[in-house]
C-alpha cells in the first residue's frame, strides 16, 4: 500500500512534468495577449485607469474561467480518469439513454468541439513560435525579415522531431516550464514593486468598468482578453496523462501565481512608459537578457506546441475508436506510457496548415485575428454538455445546474460574440477549419452507416452458415485461420471469398471482431469474450476504450500463454477485407453526390486493418470488395 509520504512525492512528481504539458499554451501567452489588450487601433487610452482596468479583466478571466470553471468543476468529470470533449461527450451519452433528441445535441456539439480543437492546434503553434521570435526585433529592428524564415525553420524542426516520439525530451519540458514561470514570476514581482498601484486590479470593478466603458472597443476588447487563458482547456484534456490533483497542484502553486503577477508586472510597467505597449513582455527585461529571455521564449513555446501536437494524436485517435474518423497509422513511442502516440499521416496534415497558416498571416498580431474563435467556441460547448453531466450523471439539483451552467456559458457567448469580430480579419480561417473538420467527421460516420447498409443484405449468420457448411464439409487443410470480421453474429466475408476460391477451411478457424468500447480504457480483465461455436471454430470478441490502439496479435499470445485459447498467432494466417467505395445514383447512402465522393477517397487513404490492429502482414490474406453506396 503506498504511503502518504509515498503519494505525495508521486504528486509533486507528476505535477512537475504537468507543466510542460500541459500549461505551455497557457503559459506563454504573455508574450502577446496583453499588448494585443492596449493595440493602438481599439483606441484605449493609456492611463493609469484603464491599464488597471486591463489588468483586472485579465486577472478576473483566468479566476473565473480557469481556476473556478475548469481547475474546480469541470476537471471533476473525468470519464474514468481521462478528460477532453470525447470523453465529457460519453458521459453525457452514457446518462441520457432514451432521450433521442438530447443525444443528438450532444453528439452535434461534441463533433464540434473536437472540430475546433482541431482548428484551434494548427493556429497555436504558428502565434506561439511566431510571438517568441518577434522578440529579436526588439533587440534589432534590421532583424525583423528574418523572423518569418527562422519560425518557419523552428516548426519544420518541430514537427520532424515528432517521430522519435516525447519520451525522452519529455523529461525536460516540467523543469524548463518551471524555470519559464518562475522567470514570469520574478519579473512581475519585480514590475509591481515599482509600481504598486498595479494591486487595485484585484477589484472586479475595475474589470467591469474597463469592459463596458469604452463602446464598441470593449467589445473587440473581449475578444483580446480570451488570448490570456487559451490552452485552458488542455488542463482537463491531458488530466488522463497526469490526474486532476497534481494539475491543481501546479496551477494553484505556481502557474496562477506566475502569471497573475507576470500580467500585472506588465501593467504596472505600462504606467510607468507608455511606450512599453509595442511588447510590454520583453520591455519588462534589461537589454543584456533579451537574447536569453528570446531563446528561452523559444523553447517554451516549443513545448506548448508540442503539448498541442500530442493533444491533436490523442483526440485523433480517440474520434477514431468512436466511429468518427478514419483510420490512420499509429505508432507508440514510449513502452511505459500507451498514451504517447506518433500518427505520421495527421503529423504530416498538421505541419502543411501550420506552416501556410505562418506564412499566410506572417507575424503574431494579425493570427491573433483569426485566433480566439475556435477556441471560445469549444469552451462554450464543454460549459453546456458539463452542465448536463452534473444534471444528468452527478444527478445535482436542477435550479444549481441551470444557475451555474448558464453563468458560464453567458460569459462563453459573450466571448465567441466578440470573436465573431474578428471573422473579416482572420477569424474566417478557424471557422472554415473546424467546419470542414467537421463534415468530413460527419461524412466518415454517414458513410459507414451506408456501408453497414449495404452488407445488411450480403450477410449472413455465422452459426447457421457453419452449421450447412459442415453438412457437405469441404477439403480441411492443416494450420489456423483467423478471420478478421466487423460484427461477431455475421460470417466474415473474407471466408466467404477463401471458400470461393480455394475450397478449403482449415483444421482450426478463428472468427475475431474488435469492438469499441464508450470509455477511455477497458480492464484486462473485460479485454476477451471467447465462445466454441463447433468443433474447431471459435468466435473471440476484443474490446478497446477510444484511449487504446487495439494490439491482436499481442492479445492472442496473452490468451494463448493463460490457456483460455489454444492458437498460436505466429503459426497462424490472417484473412481480412478490404472495402472499396464506389458512389452510385440511388444508393444506400443519404448523402449528396460530393460527400459520397469525399467518403470514398477517406476509405481509400485510410490506414488498413492491417496496419490499425497490429496484425503480421506476412501473415494476412487480404481479400478487396466493391461496395457501391
Amino acid at each position: 500500500m503506498e504511503s502518504r509520504s509515498e503519494g505525495a512525492r508521486k504528486h509533486w512528481v507528476l505535477s512537475l512534468a504537468a507543466l510542460g504539458v500541459v500549461f505551455g499554451d497557457i503559459g506563454t501567452s504573455p508574450l502577446y495577449a496583453f499588448k494585443l489588450i492596449f493595440h493602438p487601433r481599439f483606441g484605449i487610452p493609456h492611463n493609469t485607469e484603464t491599464i488597471i482596468g486591463g489588468v483586472s479583466a485579465v486577472f478576473w478571466a483566468l479566476t473565473l474561467i480557469v481556476t473556478i470553471k475548469y481547475v474546480i468543476l469541470v476537471m471533476r468529470l473525468d470519464n474514468r480518469g481521462e478528460g477532453g470533449i470525447m470523453a465529457l461527450m460519453t458521459l453525457a451519452l452514457e446518462a441520457t439513454k432514451g432521450r433521442e433528441l438530447l443525444r443528438k445535441l450532444i453528439i452535434g456539439g461534441g463533433i464540434c468541439g473536437a472540430a475546433l480543437f482541431f482548428g484551434d492546434a494548427v493556429i497555436t503553434p504558428a502565434i506561439s513560435v511566431l510571438s517568441a521570435v518577434e522578440g529579436l526585433e526588439i533587440v534589432n529592428k534590421t532583424l525583423k525579415p528574418f523572423i518569418l524564415p527562422i519560425s518557419i525553420g523552428i516548426l519544420f524542426g518541430l514537427f520532424f522531431v515528432q517521430r522519435f516520439g516525447t519520451e525522452t525530451v519529455g523529461k525536460l519540458f516540467g523543469p524548463i516550464t518551471a524555470i519559464w514561470f518562475l522567470v514570469l514570476l520574478l519579473a512581475g514581482l519585480y514590475w509591481v514593486l515599482q509600481n504598486p498601484v498595479i494591486l487595485h486590479s484585484i477589484n472586479p470593478l475595475h474589470a467591469v468598468s474597463f469592459l463596458t466603458n469604452h463602446g464598441m472597443a470593449s467589445f473587440w476588447i473581449l475578444g483580446a482578453v480570451l488570448l490570456v487563458f487559451t490552452g485552458g482547456e488542455a488542463l482537463y484534456t491531458d488530466m488522463g496523462h497526469f490526474g486532476r490533483m497534481p494539475i491543481r497542484i501546479a496551477w494553484i502553486g505556481l502557474v496562477f501565481p506566475a502569471l497573475v503577477l507576470n500580467y500585472m508586472g506588465q501593467g504596472a510597467l505600462l504606467i510607468s512608459d507608455t511606450s512599453a505597449v509595442d511588447n510590454p513582455f520583453y520591455r519588462m527585461y534589461p537589454d543584456w537578457s533579451l537574447y536569453p529571455m528570446i531563446i528561452l521564449a523559444t523553447v517554451a513555446t516549443c513545448i506548448a506546441s508540442q503539448a498541442c501536437i500530442s493533444g491533436t494524436f490523442s483526440l485523433t485517435k480517440q474520434g477514431i475508436q468512436l466511429g468518427l474518423m478514419p483510420r490512420f497509422a499509429i505508432r507508440h513511442t514510449s513502452s511505459a506510457l500507451a498514451g504517447q502516440v506518433y500518427m505520421p499521416g495527421v503529423n504530416y496534415l498538421l505541419m502543411t496548415a501550420v506552416i501556410l497558416v505562418a506564412i499566410l498571416f506572417g507575424s503574431s498580431v494579425h493570427l491573433a485575428s483569426a485566433y480566439g474563435v475556435s477556441v471560445s467556441g469549444a469552451m462554450l460547448i464543454t460549459s453546456c454538455i458539463a452542465a448536463i453531466v452534473y444534471r444528468h450523471y452527478l444527478k445535482y439539483n436542477l435550479i444549481i445546474c441551470l444557475a451555474v451552467g448558464s453563468f458560464f456559458a453567458f460569459i462563453d457567448f459573450a466571448f465567441v460574440t466578440s470573436n465573431l469580430a474578428k471573422i473579416g480579419h482572420g477569424g474566417w480561417f478557424s471557422i472554415s477549419l473546424a467546419a470542414f473538420i467537421a463534415m468530413l467527421m460527419i461524412t466518415w460516420r454517414d458513410g459507414k452507416k451506408a456501408i453497414n447498409c449495404y452488407l445488411q443484405g450480403k450477410n449472413f449468420k455465422l452459426e447457421p452458415y457453419l452449421n450447412s457448411l459442415f453438412d457437405n464439409p469441404p477439403l480441411r487443410v492443416p494450420g489456423t485461420a483467423i478471420f478478421v470480421g466487423t460484427n461477431q453474429l455475421f460470417v466474415p466475408h473474407a471466408l466467404i471469398y477463401n471458400l470461393k476460391h480455394n475450397s478449403v477451411l482449415h483444421e482450426k478457424n478463428l472468427f475475431l471482431t474488435v469492438t469499441s468500447a464508450n470509455t477511455p480504457k477497458v480492464l484486462p480483465k473485460n479485454r476477451a469474450i471467447i465462445s466454441k461455436i463447433r468443433e474447431g471454430c471459435f468466435r473471440l470478441i476484443l474490446r478497446y476504450g477510444y484511449m487504446e490502439r487495439p494490439d491482436v496479435e499481442g492479445a492472442i499470445n496473452k490468451l494463448n500463454k493463460m490457456h483460455l485459447l489454444d492458437i498460436d498467432p505466429s503459426k497462424s494466417s490472417f484473412f481480412t477485407c478490404r472495402y472499396n467505395v464506389f458512389p452510385v445514383k440511388g444508393g444506400y447512402s443519404k448523402m449528396a453526390n460530393w460527400r459520397e465522393r469525399i467518403f470514398a477517397a477517406m476509405v481509400r487513404n485510410s490506414s488498413s486493418t492491417i496496419d490499425y490492429y497490429r496484425i503480421p502482414a506476412n501473415r494476412t490474406v487480404e481479400v478487396q470488395e466493391n461496395i457501391m453506396i
